[in-house]
């Protein structure tokens, strides 16, 4: 017995100086920012690859960064000061916060800065209120948004991390104009700006009934084990997998979240792995499976349940030089009736599995994915960056005789900070996906949970151009100039009987639709989790008749505007100049 004391005594005192493994949601944009713009001055070092960071592992980098006050400026300095006290928890400190109270040892309760924090030697609690509204008008009329909630996270003797949130929110269309949304049923569905098939990147959600507009509710939470080397844990989260400014390529994090096991070692400085198991929402009715009701008349009902969907993807991390990060990765899509054993290996190449089990049985195979992810900062203020996904690879496919288009979809970018100028970041990013990148002969395999694509929020046969100027005058104020040019070209089903004739077509070829935005947004962090936001966004959505060439098998003839109302929400078609305000109590 006592051989069992002194090995848990080992490791719990190895976690002891190790803080919660609890999530930063990747809505926090303004501490990602500041990260990453720390990692591009080089006063810390980064893999921005696997997103959501850990509160701990933030709480960290900031402690490393007041460690180099002297390479911060002035602005970079009351920032980190401003941070560093929403992560005190994690730092072994209580908050210092307006009309608050506290007992200076273990609790505090805040009416600015709305939270409640608890800390002893043993536990650490942390429970905030979630509140916000924000409104959006345009020449269609205004839609409202509204949210409330809160948010639990607490840590257990240094070594287990559990935490959950619940927000419930609601899109209202009543004040979108007659004249545009003539109906009630077209004011409901006005106001429901995100949606499967809309090309945009917000996100995404399953709507309940509501008779004003769009309802949903997001919850979220997961419990962890960890040690300075890594962690294991049951989560529901957004993830986002691949360097990205303005959407990955890879896992976007746009589509609701959903139930993961999860897996991070970093043993050593030059290595990490990150992997997950995930149940999906297939949106797909399986026949087979169903409940029976009784109706009154005596008839029998069928429920039908949806069809099982999973995940398994992994991302090995490889850092030969500081500052320079290379990241190779795999998944595999699966739909079989239960998980299966062999995705759950978190270093498989998941298509070698796949043939193993399905190849020669004369059934088709799951659906497979390879991704890669260049990252370096090695020159001092910026950042360089390439993610590739790829769905099927052919190298016959690369020479110019061959007409066949490789399904890949790749990602170039940079963000450049404090140089020229101080406080002033600049970034450009270029994406191009292939024709039936992200489909599948068989709906419930796509690339897709809830109906929302898990890859870039453009989809197949795409791309789109990202430019923005970031300001940063004062601490909390972030001012940022954006214009993005995104265009959808051809769309095609996945038709096995016709596949080398689709994927032999020219890609970026004739547009269906093409969306241009210009963005000024401002938003600032009045006090840690209290923001006002301010948004003025110009953009023209429009729609393309195709020439009059008859399409193939499997090409999707529509009309401009059938093109424009698949793929813009109404309230943003056309030329538009929309103005957003808001106040809110954490994200």
């Amino acid at each position: 017995m006592k051989k069992y004391i002194l090995v848990l005594s080992f490791f719990l005192g190895m976690t002891a100086t190790v803080a919660q493994e609890i999530p930063q949601h990747i809505s926090y944009t303004r501490i990602y920012g500041f990260i990453d713009e720390l990692a591009n001055d080089g006063i810390i070092e980064i893999n921005s690859v696997v997103k959501p960071y850990s509160r701990a592992f933030i709480a960290g980098k900031l402690r490393e960064a007041a460690t180099k006050t002297a390479l911060l400026n002035r602005r970079q300095k009351s920032d980190l000061t401003f941070f560093l006290n929403d992560y005190a928890l994690e730092n072994d400190t209580l908050p210092q916060a307006l009309l608050n109270w506290t007992n200076r040892q273990t609790a505090s309760l805040a009416l600015l800065q709305p939270a409640f924090h608890y800390r002893n030697n043993h536990f650490k609690a942390r429970i905030t209120p979630i509140l916000g509204m924000h409104l959006l008008t345009n020449k269609k009329g205004m839609i409202s948004k509204r949210w409330y909630g809160a948010e639990v996270q607490a840590d257990i003797v240094n070594h287990v991390s559990i935490w959950g949130s619940i927000r419930d929110i609601s899109l209202n269309g009543n004040r979108l104009k007659e004249s545009q949304f003539p109906t009630l049923g077209e004011r409901i569905a006005g106001a429901k700006i995100t949606q499967p098939g809309f090309l945009n990147t917000l996100q995404g959600h399953q709507y309940k009934e509501a008779n004003y507009g769009g309802d949903y509710s997001d919850s979220r939470g997961g419990i962890k084990a960890y040690t300075w080397w890594g962690s294991v844990g049951l989560q529901k989260d957004n993830i986002v997998w691949g360097d990205n400014n303005n959407g990955s390529n890879i896992l976007s994090g746009r589509a609701p979240s959903f139930a993961m096991l999860t897996l991070n070692l970093k043993p050593v400085r030059w290595f990490e792995l990150n992997y997950i198991h995930g149940w999906l929402v297939s949106n797909i009715l399986d026949s087979a499976r169903y409940y029976s009701e009784e109706l009154p008349d005596g008839t029998v009902q069928h429920k039908y349940r949806q069809k099982n969907k999973f995940i398994a993807a992994n991302m090995f991390t490889f850092t030969p030089v500081a500052k320079l990060n290379l990241s190779l990765g795999n998944a595999v899509i699966y739909a079989e009736d239960n998980v299966q054993a062999a995705y759950f290996i978190p270093i498989a190449f998941f298509k070698s599995i796949d043939h193993t089990m399905t190849k020669g049985l004369g059934i088709e195979n799951q659906n497979s994915q390879v991704f890669f992810n260049f990252s370096s900062r090695n020159i001092k203020h910026l950042h360089l960056y390439t993610s590739i996904y790829i769905d099927e690879i052919q190298f016959s496919r690369f020479k110019p005789s061959n007409k066949q288009n490789n399904p890949i979809s790749y990602k170039v970018g940079f963000n450049l900070s404090n140089f020229p100028l101080k406080n002033l970041s600049l970034t450009a990013e270029f994406t191009r996906s292939n024709i039936i990148n992200y489909a599948h002969s068989i709906p419930v395999l796509e690339w897709s949970s809830n109906s929302y694509g898990m890859g870039h929020y453009l989809g197949d046969n795409a791309q789109e151009i990202y430019l923005a100027i970031n300001y940063k005058p004062i601490r909390s104020l972030n001012i940022n100039l954006a214009y993005t040019d995104a265009t959808k070209y051809n769309t095609y089903d996945y038709l096995r009987s016709n596949i080398l004739n689709i994927i032999s077509q020219k890609p970026f070829n004739e547009k269906t639709w093409r969306n241009q935005i210009a963005t000024l947004n401002v938003l600032y962090e009045v006090f840690n989790n209290v923001y006002a936001v301010i948004d003025v966004a110009w953009n023209n959505a429009k729609g393309y008749d195709l020439t009059a060439y008859q399409g193939i098998d499997g090409e999707h003839r529509l009309t401009a505007q059938e093109y424009l109302d698949a793929f813009s929400p109404k309230f943003y078609q056309g030329n538009n100049l929309t103005f957003t305000c808001g106040l809110s109590f954490n994200f």
